[in-house]
């Protein structure tokens, strides 16, 4: 079985946006605002090269609420994908999952309540399936209090970064002493740490 680093995307790969409006603070829905936060491609490149699969899950609320099309979606990602290769040959991400669903959403069919929104497991799960992972000794990184739950429910071990919302998700994760095994200022450390852990084994 393989071994995976399951990756938020905003706030974890790429920097955070002020956004458009007051409600699109946070939301990415523009591809000219794609910019990798420093370290992203050689932290996931060094990742690889220990032998882990790549799988970015991603919330993506912002189609629900009808800030960002599908379509537009997939730009934004092949965005990142150029980005990424063009830093560092290596850094291939070999799987992205998104959750495009909100039950306060404003399109009809994305307005539900759906498991692969994290906290829930849905999209680790289908990752689990499609490349035969073994969450045992795989990881979770993210930004955010719902990354440490995403990563908590499915066992896995869990890295919160202080990029993003980093800083102020950790506050809320010790108060709600949730499940984290290591901080780091950002991916690069995160790998780093990780790279370490492999050595000892």
């Amino acid at each position: 079985m393989n071994k995976a680093l399951f990756l938020d995307r905003d706030g974890t790969i790429l920097k955070e946006v002020p956004g458009e409006t007051p409600e699109t603070l946070g939301y990415l829905v523009r591809v000219e605002d794609v910019e990798l936060i420093d370290g992203s491609a050689g932290a996931i490149a060094a990742a690889k090269e220990l032998g882990y699969k790549i799988i970015i899950i991603t919330n993506q609320s912002a189609v629900a609420r009808g800030w960002l099309t599908i379509e537009e979606l997939d730009k934004i990602n092949s965005r990142m994908y150029s980005l990424l290769e063009s830093s560092n040959p290596d850094a291939k991400i070999d799987a992205l999952y998104f959750s495009p669903y909100h039950k306060e959403g404003t399109i009809e069919e994305y307005s539900i309540e759906h498991n692969s929104r994290k906290p829930d497991i849905g999209m680790i799960l289908d990752a689990k399936r499609d490349f035969d992972i073994d969450l045992n000794g795989s990881y979770m990184i993210g930004d955010a209090v719902s990354d440490m739950k995403c990563g908590e429910n499915a066992g896995l071990i869990n890295i919160l970064v202080e990029t993003g919302y980093g800083k102020m998700a950790k506050r809320k994760c010790l108060d709600e002493k949730l499940k984290i095994d290591f901080i780091a200022s950002n991916l690069k450390e995160a790998v780093e740490f990780i790279q370490k852990n492999a050595e000892k084994r």
